[in-house]
């Protein structure tokens, strides 16, 4: 499994797969519609009558693949993340970076450009606002992020695995998100002084686990 792929979790969110194109195409009119509306009125304001309204579909067809507006929410924000990972694993293939610093600035420069970009992404912060078990059962949604950037950084940059750097990245996960989170209440489009002072923070940090490092 690659260390970006996001594990499903113990509860299926989908109550059946799509088997065609056209049953597909239908399913992710949904999920945009269902971002469109998580950024215009909210997760509290959400139903699936809007989602399906916003759609163009049946009512009826919602509840063919989604039992309540909980999961529609939850399968966009898995969205968000297979997108977040899918973009930074090819910034790593196509961008050449001085060393692990700049990856790190990579990732919050994704982080930031998908936060002013895809819609839905600012509301959900990877489903804390509905759940913050949503991406697995037992671990909270930045411990799985946190993962996925931890075996990709180790993958690119050779360093080694313990207990203490697996402490060391969901911290400064936890850190940036924070911090990032701060940078959009007081801007819109994410203010650059405290998107700045994020990698700074991140960079200072991880200092004392990625020190020799290989560039």
């Amino acid at each position: 499994m690659s260390p970006l792929s996001v594990e499903e979790p113990d509860e299926v969110v989908l109550r059946r797969q799509p088997t065609q194109r056209r049953s597909a195409r239908r399913v992710e009119k949904m999920l945009d519609a269902c971002a469109d509306l998580l950024d215009e009125v909210g997760y509290d304001a959400l139903s699936t009558t809007r989602i399906a309204e916003r759609a163009g579909v049946a009512i009826g067809s919602v509840y063919q693949f989604f039992p309540d507006k909980r999961a529609i929410t939850q399968a966009v924000t898995r969205r968000h993340v297979e997108r977040f990972v899918s973009r930074i694993g090819r910034r790593f293939l196509w961008e050449d970076y001085a060393g692990w610093w700049d990856a790190v600035d990579a990732i919050i420069d994704e982080y930031v450009e998908m936060h002013r970009t895809v819609p839905g992404f600012r509301s959900l912060h990877f489903g804390d606002v509905v759940d913050l078990n949503l991406l697995d059962g037992v671990s909270d949604n930045n411990a799985v992020i946190a993962g996925r950037l931890r075996g990709l950084l180790l993958q690119e940059y050779g360093l080694t695995d313990s207990e203490e750097l697996d402490l060391a990245i969901l911290v400064a996960v936890e850190a940036g998100d924070a911090v990032l989170k701060l940078a959009f209440r007081r801007d819109p489009g994410g203010a650059p002084e405290i998107v700045a002072e994020a990698k700074r923070l991140i960079r200072g940090y991880l200092n004392r686990q990625f020190a020799g490092a290989s560039a």
